[in-house]
């Protein structure tokens, strides 16, 4: 399996009034391309620095992370907005839909920055939002819909541009069980249909156990690798 997210002794550290705090603590981590993983770990333990170096947010003090082949210390400012916006779709807890703009309207923004037609760029965020079931509300603003359907507006925008790597903050976090559970679903079939590399911070173990392994945080460093796919299947040779 090809390695789709390295990251090499990233270091990352903030500075509040005369205190240092160390978020992460010369990371080191490898996670395969085409796979689904959660990352989990208790607050402050850095799982939000780690989404947005490897989004290209943010840059690592020292370390390096590359992402698809791409050493992302290497890009500027402007270099780095472009390669975002052709390989990263995000995902957030609080959705970040436009409320004066149409679902399809929201799923067109990234496509905006890329070269395509008007027609073009309707075309496919219409298909994104078929995708994910919601070629009935193309024309609904956030209002007009419930939070799990804006959440899958969110989802819908985020791979609209068919990105390399999709990274989720808490997308079910303020959900209610059976709509995070669809939530989840979702991503689950985006990762095992279009092959979408998914990187999902949560500190739900529910919504971990959906995932194909499981990064543990602590205190800016690696703890245990769990792998979900290796349990199921034990589980499934015990039962026979």
């Amino acid at each position: 399996m090809v390695t789709a997210i390295e990251v090499h002794k990233a270091t990352k550290t903030y500075h509040r009034g005369g205190e240092t705090l160390v978020v992460l603590d010369a990371l080191d981590l490898s996670m395969d391309g085409g796979a689904f993983y959660a990352l989990m770990g208790p607050s402050g333990s850095g799982k939000t620095t780690l989404l947005n170096l490897i989004g290209g947010l943010d840059h690592a003090d020292a370390g390096n992370v590359v992402v698809g082949g791409t050493d992302l210390s290497t890009l500027d400012g402007g270099q780095l907005a472009q390669w975002r916006a052709a390989n990263v779709g995000f995902v957030f807890q609080g959705f970040n839909l436009l409320p004066v703009l149409t679902a399809r309207e929201n799923v067109e923004l990234p496509l905006l920055l890329a070269p395509l037609s008007k027609q073009k760029r309707r075309a496919q965020a219409e298909h994104a939002l078929e995708l994910v079931g919601l070629q009935d509300r193309m024309d609904h603003k956030p209002r007009e819909l419930s939070g799990g359907q804006e959440q899958r507006v969110a989802i819908a925008r985020a791979f609209a541009t068919d990105p390399q790597v999709i990274l989720a903050d808490e997308p079910t976090g303020d959900l209610d069980r059976a709509t995070a559970t669809q939530v989840l679903e979702l991503l689950q079939r985006l990762n095992r249909e279009l092959h979408k590399t998914i990187l999902m911070v949560t500190h739900d173990g529910e919504a971990a156990m959906f995932a194909d392994k499981v990064i543990h945080l602590d205190k800016g460093k690696l703890g245990r690798i769990d792998d979900n796919r290796k349990a199921a299947a034990a589980g499934h040779t015990s039962r026979n």
